[in-house]
């Protein structure tokens, strides 16, 4: 088991209809304050980062924000993150996220959260790292992209030992009974040939 300093969160830039996601931010927010981790995420104050931003910073927790030159004004870069770290790339921002992080949370989001959640999947399918990964399916959010990675094991497009890669879970609480018990794989997995 790995004692968790810091999370990162992929989760929106944009307001959702349903108010459920806005609590959930709040809920994770709430027990990464509980927890003593700090947050590391995207630097944006609009949003689901948004939400989860400031419901750390307003329990006095650390957070760091990284977001690249282009997206300052787009998201509203969050000057009032314990650091806010300014990058030139997206590739970039994701490097930084990943040395600065634990762990990866993927909350609901569109094709930035995706984004990062893809490469941040592949470069532990590289072999890079062996931090955990998980999909928050909030009201069955990711059931569709959990469907995808089952058809693309059962297609034979991506080799089933790659599926331990990640994990879909269906609450808050779900999420952290597997970041509690999660070890790394040991299991030999080598990098895609």
């Amino acid at each position: 088991m790995r004692i968790l300093r810091t999370l990162c969160v992929f989760c929106g830039a944009a307001t959702p209809h349903d108010p459920r996601f806005a609590r959930a931010m709040m809920a994770l927010g709430d027990e990464l304050l509980r927890r003593r981790i700090g947050l590391v995420y995207g630097g944006g104050r609009v949003g689901l980062m948004g939400i989860v931003a400031e419901q750390v910073l307003r329990g006095g927790g650390h957070v760091t924000g990284v977001i690249p030159h282009q997206l300052q004004r787009r998201e509203v870069a969050n000057l009032d993150v314990s650091e806010l770290v300014v990058v030139d790339s997206m590739h970039e921002r994701k490097a930084i996220m990943y040395e600065r992080s634990d762990a990866f949370v993927v909350m609901p989001g569109g094709f930035g959260t995706l984004d990062e959640a893809m490469e941040i999947l592949t470069w532990k399918q590289l072999g890079v790292h062996d931090k955990p990964i998980v999909f928050v399916s909030i009201d069955g959010y990711y059931a569709p992209l959990e469907a995808f990675f089952e058809r693309a094991v059962g297609d034979g497009l991506l080799k089933e030992m790659y599926a331990k890669l990640y994990h879909f879970v269906p609450t808050l609480d779900a999420l952290w009974t597997y970041l509690d018990r999660y070890e790394p794989h040991k299991e030999g997995i080598t990098p895609w040939v």
